[in-house]
């Protein structure tokens, strides 16, 4: 098949999936187009490299300066995601109140700046992090917010799944690429294989959900439709992620999918409690991979080298050169300047790397010890308010689990918690939706009425909070 043809096909078949996927009984707010562009551009390329403008490069100055197109649009979208919030505001502020270690973070990063060697560089990205905490909030505050959620996951995988493969298969001047040590590796949409890991593996753990939804829901209306769209996303995200290679985002996917699994089960689903002894036996089966030395056998397995492909030669070389062990280097400022030079000249083998592959390690390097006790602090208290989730809805709460637990463990070998990965947007949502209902939120179940008439209709949101009366 010539690429133009494949081209042609592709977009038919993306066309197809939203004809297959459309649902005219429920509407959700227009302003969710915004995250799904804001997400759609984190999750693929930035739009400067879309149109040929910048390359993906690691080079420091860039990495200084940044692209003042990207910074543009990542500006409009910020300013118009506040404005729609502004207009939701009583609902904001109850999923923020609600999610007050999230608000304690942001606004410890922001203190952070100060001690920063550059830090007109971290405000900037401590503004443009905010977008990834406004967009979840569109999601949520969304009149009907899980149907909010089942539309932005089919928006960014029917388009960005499809593209993915078309580009790998059809297009390897722009869908493949090399990694630093000279391999080939497939890059899809995004610029590298662990960037095209990470998105696909959110969308894959949204489509399992719906589908899984769909499966035990057998008045859902057109549900054979929905169940055959979110199959067929379902078969794209494994190909895709089978020809990402990313061996940290094929466990996370079988962990968030495995607990959705168990977590579905009437033995756990009507006793949620159990929920406690399902995630016990996680950690469980860890320790004892780590007791019995069979630490290196699964590596091994998950086609990993015993050094985890680098990674602790990586984390040998950043932890010297932390200037302040309690408080880091300031938000999003290690890997600028001075330490980038050093660290690349400790690291000739990986001399372009811009990351510490570890999430908790890349907290301290820029946060310190207080940084990574406030991420700490953020899941367990999101493990909390998961749990309370799954009591008012197992079937909103076992979503939220899955994202919280697969951002945990992705987080062990890549910088999860960075602004603009997806996999740290999904754990903000998971925790900040889990967070509206230690609010007093009597059900997360979407009202089933169109966004008109749900406007001046209902005395109070879905979330059993405070509507805005303007």
């Amino acid at each position: 098949m010539s690429p133009t043809l494949a081209s042609v096909v592709c977009f038919c078949g993306i066309v197809g999936l939203f004809f297959l996927d459309r649902d005219k009984s429920v509407s959700v707010s227009r302003a969710l187009w915004l995250p799904v562009i804001w997400i759609g551009i984190v999750g693929s390329r930035a739009v400067s490299v879309w149109l040929g403008i910048n390359q993906a490069s690691s080079d420091p100055a860039q990495l200084l300066d940044g692209s003042p197109l990207d910074r543009y649009v990542f500006e409009i979208l910020l300013a118009l995601s506040i404005v729609v919030l502004i207009q939701r505001r009583s609902r904001t502020k109850a999923f923020i109140w609600g999610s007050w270690p999230v608000l304690l973070y942001f606004s410890y990063c922001l203190l952070s700046v100060t001690w920063s060697d550059f830090s007109d560089v971290s405000f900037k990205r401590w503004i443009k992090s905010l977008g990834d905490l406004v967009v979840v909030l569109i999601v949520l505050t969304d009149p009907q917010p899980m149907e909010a959620f089942r539309r932005l996951i089919s928006r960014l995988g029917f388009v960005l799944m499809p593209a993915s493969i078309l580009l790998i298969k059809y297009f390897g001047d722009l869908g493949r690429g090399y990694d630093p040590n000279g391999m080939p590796m497939n890059t899809g949409v995004t610029t590298n294989k662990n960037s095209l890991g990470v998105i696909t593996l959110v969308i894959l753990l949204g489509s399992m959900w719906q589908i899984l939804t769909l499966l035990r829901d057998k008045n859902q209306l057109n549900r054979g439709r929905h169940l055959f769209a979110q199959g067929i996303l379902l078969t794209f995200g494994v190909i895709v992620l089978a020809m990402a290679h990313s061996a940290t985002c094929v466990a996370c996917f079988v962990l968030g999918s495995g607990l959705m699994f168990a977590a579905n089960l009437p033995v756990i689903r009507y006793r949620p409690t159990r929920v406690h002894a399902l995630v016990l036996s996680v950690f469980v089966l860890g320790g004892l991979v780590v007791l019995l030395n069979a630490t290196g056998d699964v590596v091994q397995a998950l086609g990993r080298q015993t050094n985890l492909t680098g990674r602790t030669e990586i984390w040998a070389a950043v932890i010297p050169v932390v200037p302040n062990s309690a408080v880091g280097a300031g938000f999003e400022s290690f890997w600028l300047g001075p330490r980038l030079n050093m660290v690349w000249g400790r690291l000739s083998q990986y001399m372009h790397v811009n990351e510490a592959h570890d999430g908790y390690l890349e907290v301290y390097l820029n946060l310190g010890w207080v940084g990574v006790g406030l991420i700490a602090l953020i899941l367990v208290k999101g493990y909390a308010n998961v749990q309370a989730a799954f009591r008012h809805d197992p079937t909103a709460g076992n979503l939220w689990l899955a994202y919280l637990f697969a951002a945990a463990f992705y987080s062990i070998t890549e910088a999860g918690f960075r602004l603009l990965n997806p996999i740290w947007i999904f754990l903000l949502l998971a925790v900040v939706a889990a967070g509206g209902v230690s609010r007093g939120a009597a059900a997360l179940q979407p009202a089933q009425l169109p966004v008109d008439e749900y406007e001046g209709s209902l005395p109070e949101d879905v979330y059993g909070l405070p509507r805005d009366q303007n």
